[in-house]
């Protein structure tokens, strides 16, 4: 069981890898961004209401799973709707990098609170995972960009997907896995109007198989993926489930999308995959326990 955590953060990076390579594939066909996410949202319920079944329908409601369920998703729902509003006024050459920094959060917050620790290997991979992340989207000889509402939307955005994983973790504590998926997808429905609200429905939108055909079909990799982190973090410590996934999925992606284009990569996303594969090494690598210290620093509750 104490290597479970790593089946599961490795099946999370290959469907958001796979997630990563094609979601672009909506957009290009005429279909929002903000439409992509609602139908995101529908596809969180069949593998939501799956789980809970196997779980015999046992839904937490007490007030401390709901919250921390709750939080878990609209921390991550509401950086999604940040997110858009900040690619609409600012360069997504730098938006991107600065909000794949949000594991450091993650990592700062489990250190400092949770109390979680790692050995050498697992130092050295989330230190390389962390240098590895900008460099997926940076991209040099761009002009400079006056910093404005964007780069205040993408710090928040970083903190709330940090704040977001942190919380993942210690809503194992008070909830099942299974409830806590069930919340999530409560929370990715409930910003659905807002979503809709912020479409601009007078351009023409493909309503068919290229429109919500297309993205459901896609859309479905990033919700299972979703529900695998879920068990991930509560079999694993945050500090390296967060790194070892966010420099993984990107690191799939831009390996897919090299294959599937035939596009030789830049310098810099090169620097990036070599600095993720061995992030991701050594993360897996390191051994449980991690360092003497951490195993009577670290305690964690075993689920029910």
């Amino acid at each position: 069981m104490q290597r479970h955590w790593l089946t599961y953060a490795l099946v999370t990076t290959l469907f958001w890898g796979a997630w990563g390579a094609l979601t672009g594939l909506s957009s290009e066909r005429g279909f929002p961004d903000t439409l992509v996410y609602a139908v995101w949202a529908l596809t969180m319920i069949p593998p939501a209401l799956i789980v809970l079944a196997r779980a015999g329908w046992r839904l937490q409601r007490d007030r401390r799973a709901v919250v921390q369920g709750l939080a878990v998703g609209l921390l991550g729902a509401g950086g999604q709707m940040l997110l858009f509003r900040a690619v609409e006024s600012g360069p997504a050459y730098l938006i991107f990098p600065i909000v794949s920094l949000s594991p450091a959060v993650t990592i700062a917050l489990s250190f400092g609170l949770l109390g979680e620790r790692t050995g050498r290997l697992g130092v050295a991979g989330i230190v390389l995972a962390l240098c590895a992340l900008p460099l997926f989207d940076f991209q040099f000889g761009q002009s400079g960009q006056p910093l404005g509402l964007w780069f205040v939307l993408a710090l928040v955005v970083m903190l709330a997907w940090g704040l977001q994983a942190y919380f993942l973790k210690t809503a194992n504590n008070a909830a099942s896995a299974e409830s806590i998926f069930f919340y999530m997808m409560v929370s990715a429905l409930l910003c659905v109007p807002v979503a809709l609200w912020m479409t601009d429905f007078s351009r023409p939108i493909p309503w068919g198989w290229n429109g919500p055909g297309l993205a459901a079909l896609i859309q479905v990799l990033n919700a299972v993926g979703a529900l695998t982190l879920v068990y991930a973090f509560r079999l694993g410590k945050a500090l390296v489930v967060a790194p070892m996934v966010n420099a993984g999925a990107p690191l799939l992606t831009a390996l897919l999308s090299m294959a599937l284009s035939g596009a030789t990569p830049s310098g810099p996303k090169l620097v990036g995959v070599a600095l993720a594969l061995l992030a991701a090494l050594l993360l897996a690598l390191q051994p449980e326990g991690g360092s003497p210290a951490a195993d009577d620093s670290n305690v964690r509750k075993e689920p029910a």
